[in-house]
């Protein structure tokens, strides 16, 4: 049994597909699963099971993963200890973030590369749900994520902003006459919003679902630019930070939801009581003195 046997069976376990762990492990394909069918072979059962459209593991791999990871974490743990020791930060950090933010993420990580060239650094884009969870399995290190008045438990975090969430719609829409609307207002209309996944599609959701009605969602698009742009043409109302519509105040009118009030906050967070590696542990405090100073903000 080899280390890199277990490496790739857990990238694979994780991804549930083999070319995802593949280019994750920066081996070619074939190779990984190779290495895995030898393992399997040594352990006298299958670990993996390949017969659907997603790779999932055996009752058996299941009972093997935890301990896979184990031993991967205890060499990654004895290589990091001997670099503390020489004074030299090591290892990897893993990165996510959602689709739109304000944080000079790559000012951050430039920064935090002049500090630790020998630390690698990988970075993903995810909806806030996945985020969260990547980073309660230890698939991220810390991420860029938007959280309601309730922050996810386990997490600890520094906060990036905290902006009411507005509806916003064309100078023409028959709505653009109001300056505040109630959430009420919205049923049945068609809306503009981010997919599900996300902190603000979260909250519009949680906010209907409370009002007592579903909302009547007609586009829906990652990217806040796109769905600004929908708006602008007639198509709906769109629901987004109320900073980022003021900017476009030119073409679109801010309206602010009362009864009740939507509020988004972006955080930069990371599981409680710390993360486990020295490298994330830089990289943490570094984001935490830069927002702190306001230098991570773009706009």
């Amino acid at each position: 049994m080899e280390l890199r046997q277990l490496e790739y069976f857990v990238a694979v376990a994780e991804e549930r597909n083999f070319t995802r762990a593949a280019e994750r492990v920066h081996v070619a394909q074939p190779g990984v699963s190779a290495q895995i069918r030898r393992l399997e072979r040594e352990l006298g059962q299958e670990l993996l099971d390949r017969s659907g459209r997603s790779v999932r593991v055996t009752e058996v791999g299941a009972a093997v993963l935890p301990y896979a990871r184990a031993a991967l974490a205890a060499v990654d743990d004895a290589r990091l200890a001997v670099d503390e020791f020489t004074g030299l930060l090591r290892g990897r950090v893993a990165i996510g973030m959602v689709t739109s933010h304000n944080v000079d993420l790559p000012g951050l990580l430039a920064q935090f590369h002049d500090d630790h060239p020998a630390v690698e650094i990988t970075l993903a884009e995810a909806g806030s749900d996945q985020l969260v969870d990547g980073l309660r399995t230890g698939r991220f290190d810390a991420v860029i994520v938007s959280i309601g008045s309730a922050p996810p438990a386990g997490l600890d975090f520094e906060a990036v902003t905290d902006q009411p969430i507005v509806a916003a719609v064309s100078h023409q829409h028959e709505l653009a006459v109001h300056a505040t609307i109630s959430l009420d207002t919205l049923r049945g209309r068609p809306l503009i919003s981010l997919p599900t996944g996300t902190g603000l599609r979260a909250r519009l959701d949680e906010a209907c679902t409370a009002a007592g009605f579903a909302p009547t969602i007609a586009f829906e698009a990652s990217d806040p630019g796109v769905l600004a742009q929908l708006a602008m043409r007639g198509l709906g109302v769109a629901v987004l930070p109320a900073e980022f519509v003021e900017a476009r105040s030119d073409r679109l009118r801010p309206i602010s939801i009362n009864r009740p009030r939507l509020r988004g906050r972006l955080v930069f967070a990371w599981r409680a009581g710390g993360p486990s590696s020295p490298a994330a542990r830089a990289l943490v405090g570094l984001a935490r003195r830069m927002l702190g100073t306001g230098s991570a903000c773009l706009h």
